[in-house]
């Protein structure tokens, strides 16, 4: 069931969330098989923490790897994938149901790896869920700044 945050946001923007019945959907390549898209259109949400407590949200492309090197010219720390309960404490989402629609208190990084698509898919607050969205949409919905921070 799509979280009630979720659901404001999706209405707000008359955005309708796709829900399956079978099966979870915790990684991308999951994800695409069941949405029946390239892998790249997954919207991935990765939730990241620098060495000096920071955390901070990367969507990116659900094909690409994270390059350290990048993050770190980015936020100007190392940083490391937060644990599950990490995760779930600071977005309310368990890992591989992160929805980056409604979280306020961290900052949102969209990776440059979205454009190439017209339609991508994040996740709608459970592992069993994608949202067909634009990745204009994304930042708009999530006051996101656009970053280049995957591996090519």
């Amino acid at each position: 069931m799509i979280p009630e945050n979720v659901k404001v946001v999706l209405e707000r923007y008359q955005l309708q969330a796709l829900e399956f019945e079978q099966g979870s959907t915790p990684t991308s390549v999951m994800a695409a098989a069941k949405i029946g898209c390239a892998v790249g259109q997954i919207a991935k949400s990765i939730l990241l923490k620098t060495k000096n407590g920071r955390f901070f949200l990367v969507v990116a492309a659900g094909d690409r790897r994270i390059d350290n090197k990048k993050i770190r010219d980015l936020v100007g720390y190392k940083a490391r994938m937060a644990s599950a309960e990490e995760t779930e404490a600071q977005t309310g989402f368990k890992p591989g149901a992160v929805c980056p629609f409604g979280i306020d208190a961290i900052d949102i990084f969209i990776d440059a790896s979205l454009c190439q698509y017209d339609t991508v898919y994040p996740a709608a607050g459970t592992n069993a869920s994608g949202v067909p969205t634009t990745h204009h949409q994304l930042l708009q919905i999530t006051s996101g700044k656009v970053c280049d921070v995957m591996k090519d």
